[in-house]
């Protein structure tokens, strides 16, 4: 009876760690990823739980699927792919190399998609809020806005 119960104890405690595994959402997010050799920018440190907590946005704001439909139906620790796993060409296509290529063809570049995602939403905030980019209290539009330099 007694080694039936350590069992029970032992299968319900992995049950619950196999729950919990890799759902912990960290507060702040440091977007380095693997993929990129070297990064030419200093690496952005996203505020998830702000953006949650603070802008309130769901879920779907961000992550969306295939066909670039809102998620919204994550809740927070619910497992989710890197935006790599989709986007998977490292860094940014723009200028010469990216003329005549579709929005879609540009979001196959890892950086471009994240920079199509972050961007618009910005700028709308600012513009809903009357803020311009130098104020303090403004969503990041600019590269060293989100990128500061290395050291800083």
């Amino acid at each position: 009876m007694e080694k039936k119960l350590i069992f029970i104890s032992i299968f319900s405690l992995c049950c619950a760690v196999a729950v919990f595994a890799g759902s912990e959402v960290k507060d702040v997010i440091n977007m380095d990823n693997k993929a990129y050799a070297k990064h030419k920018k200093s690496i952005v440190v996203f505020p998830h739980k702000k953006h949650i907590e603070d802008f309130k946005i769901n879920c779907g704001g961000c992550h969306h699927d295939k066909d670039k439909k809102p998620l919204n139906n994550l809740k927070m620790g619910d497992d989710v792919q890197n935006c790599i796993e989709c986007h998977k060409k490292a860094g940014m296509i723009k200028g010469k190399a990216a003329k005549g290529l579709t929005d879609v063809q540009k979001r196959e570049y890892h950086a471009n998609a994240i920079h199509d995602s972050c961007k618009p939403c910005h700028k709308k905030n600012n513009k809903e809020k009357g803020l311009d980019k130098k104020d303090p209290a403004a969503a990041p539009t600019s590269c060293v806005q989100c990128h500061p330099k290395k050291g800083k």
